[in-house]
């Protein structure tokens, strides 16, 4: 650009020569080029010419209103240069007026300073004067805080110039006004109808009457002590009175507000306001009151824990778990969100204390299962006492009945009790949203404390109906007969389907928590082995019966005497009746799929008897076989 402007040929540019341009013309032009570019120039030349005609016509009165302007201007000028000579004309006038009046009233201002300064000394002396009977009338009305300020006000004129004779008789006074001071505040220590405001300010006035801080510090606690040991004995003979919501939110709203207002309070009236007033002894005396604080917090707070540690233990066999579950939350939430300690966490504590209800609330709910289950088998021995045919038609239903009433009872019980104890997880509980406690109260409480619990109760409690080793004909055979196939159904679905239930209810991840969950294999083996145990429990007993009718039937028979048998004997026709009850009821519990008989097994034992027989009888005759045959026939 700046090439171009300098450029000489630049018809338009400021450095354009126009011999070098019509030079270059002549040389580089035809003359019709030249012709052309005269005629071009000409009529340019016209055009700007016309342009700047019109803008001088557009603008003229703009010139001439700002040549108006201009010659205004200088007029106004001319008037402020006149205005401010007077102005200032008026200003050394009024300077000179004004030293004048100041050396004239100088000595009168000396004067007045002087008056002022005996006025305000005169009133010092007279409220100094007046300071015994004024605090004597502070006293009587027991304005302890003005009191205070008007004597911390003269105290430093009294301690400078106390020993003089005209001070004495008031200092004396004031000394003795002031113990009465100190003393009426000290009583408010004692006294249980003060309010922590008013110990707060009592113990705020001794402070600024330089009292030892360490012995009010002491006193305060002291004091605390007792309105709390009295509020301790209040939550607990409500205790009976109120259900564990009322009772913790009694604690809360009384106990609690209480020792979160003496912990402010100590803190204001002694180790912040020593940061302040003593830097020099105040971290000696800081740490003094910090470990006073935090003994009397932990004793204070032990105590009420016990307290609510008591009340939960009782209300839990009468109280439903989701009123426990809700007082235990704003119990907690009210400790989470307090900071009572700095070195001690009574949130943990707090924790304890929940960890322990859910533990005794779970041994609680598996007392309970155990007791309904130990009923049900009440029940089921009762109906299976009931004197009735077996070959009743109906018999097939009524043990199937009885053996699913069984099953559904215990699952369901289950089932409802796990749906109880669902509410100590509840996503709205605050302390439900700790890991720690999740952890302790899913696994260790409600799978493995109380669902686990239960199924090895249920194969011991079954297993205890029949003692090793001892054959108890009291026992109706029938109903080991009926928990036999319980444990063995109870297998095949059930334990699976409560610990799958438990897992999912209870958020479990067995693969996170490893061994510390029972397998589920375990449980299935002692079902399994509980069930061949009942099972052949239930042949031990059912053979020692049709064993007995035997041997009753042989020892009571004059076998010397007797006559050749013709005729299958009664005894005889009862163990085969019996045999047939006991393979029918079997049949109906295990569904036998036929009558298929093991006849080895028959011919082995029919020539044990014979054997036996034989060796028992003095001069052995074989029966012949027509009448054998006839027997059998009859049989």
């Amino acid at each position: 650009m700046a090439e171009k402007n300098q450029n000489p040929l630049d018809i338009n540019g400021p450095n354009f020569s126009p011999n070098l341009y019509l030079d270059k013309m002549f040389k580089e032009s035809t003359l019709r080029q030249i012709m052309d570019n005269e005629n071009e120039i000409v009529k340019d030349t016209q055009t700007l010419h016309s342009d700047m005609q019109t803008l001088v016509y557009e603008n003229y009165n703009k010139f001439i209103s700002a040549t108006d302007t201009i010659r205004k201007m200088k007029n106004d000028f001319k008037k402020m240069e006149d205005e401010m000579d007077l102005l200032a004309s008026n200003m050394e006038s009024i300077t000179s007026f004004s030293e004048k009046i100041n050396s004239n009233l100088q000595d009168t201002r000396d004067k007045i300073s002087h008056l002022s300064g005996v006025h305000s000394l005169l009133q010092r002396l007279q409220f100094l004067f007046k300071l015994p009977s004024t605090l004597k009338g502070r006293m009587k009305e027991k304005n302890y805080i003005q009191a205070t300020q008007d004597y911390i006000h003269a105290q430093r004129v009294l301690q400078q110039y106390g020993d003089m004779p005209a001070f004495q008789g008031i200092k004396t006074d004031c000394v003795a006004i002031l113990e009465e001071l100190k003393t009426e505040l000290r009583k408010q220590f004692s006294n249980p109808n003060a309010t922590t405001k008013e110990l707060m300010e009592s113990v705020d006035l001794l402070l600024q009457l330089e009292e030892p801080p360490k012995e009010l510090c002491s006193e305060f606690l002291t004091c605390a002590e007792k309105r709390l040991s009295d509020q301790l004995v209040m939550l607990k003979d409500q205790s009976e009175q109120r259900d564990i919501v009322e009772f913790v939110d009694l604690g809360c709203s009384g106990f609690l507000s209480d020792l979160c207002l003496i912990i402010a309070s100590f803190h204001d009236m002694f180790i912040n306001r020593m940061n302040i007033d003593n830097t020099e002894n105040s971290e000696i005396f800081e740490n003094f009151a910090a470990v006073e604080l935090e003994i009397f917090v932990k004793e204070n707070m032990q105590k009420y824990f016990d307290l609510i540690q008591s009340k939960v233990d009782s209300e839990q066999d009468i109280a439903d778990t989701n009123t426990l579950v809700q007082a235990l939350d704003r119990f907690y939430m009210r400790i989470e969100g307090n900071t009572f300690s700095k070195n001690i966490n009574f949130t943990t504590m707090a924790t304890d204390i929940i960890n322990n209800a859910g533990t005794k609330q779970c041994k609680a709910h598996l007392h309970i299962l155990k007791l309904a289950f130990t009923d049900t088998l009440t029940k089921v021995r009762q109906t299976l006492t009931t004197p009735k045919l077996i070959s009743q038609d109906d018999s097939s239903k009524n043990l199937t009945e009885l053996l699913n009433s069984m099953i559904v009872t215990v699952v369901e019980k289950t089932k409802g009790v796990l749906q109880d104890l669902v509410a100590f997880i509840s996503p709205e509980i605050t302390f439900a949203k700790k890991t720690h406690f999740r952890e302790c109260f899913c696994v260790d409480n409600v799978r493995e404390g109380l669902v686990v619990c239960f199924l090895h109760h249920l194969t011991s409690s079954i297993k205890s109906i029949c003692s090793e080793g001892i054959l108890d004909s009291k026992i109706p055979p029938t109903l080991i007969l009926l928990l036999s196939k319980f444990c063995l159904d109870f297998r095949n679905g059930s334990v699976r389907f409560l610990l799958s239930e438990t897992d999912e209810v209870f958020h479990i991840n067995q693969k996170r928590h490893g061994n510390a969950v029972t397998n589920e294999s375990e449980i299935i083996n002692s079902m399994q082995e509980t069930a061949q145990y009942l099972l052949n429990y239930y042949v031990r007993l059912q053979g020692y019966n049709c064993s007995q009718m035997l041997r009753k039937s042989v020892e009571t028979r004059d076998w010397l005497h007797t006559i050749e048998p013709r005729t299958v004997r009664a005894v005889m026709k009862r163990v085969v009746e019996d045999i047939s009850a006991i393979d029918a009821t079997v049949a109906l519990l295990y569904e036998d799929q036929g009558t298929a008989t093991d006849e080895n097994l028959v011919h082995f034992l029919l020539d044990e008897i014979l054997g036996s027989a034989v060796h028992r009888c003095l001069e052995p005759v074989l029966m012949e076989p027509g009448v054998v045959d006839i027997i059998c026939e009859r049989g």
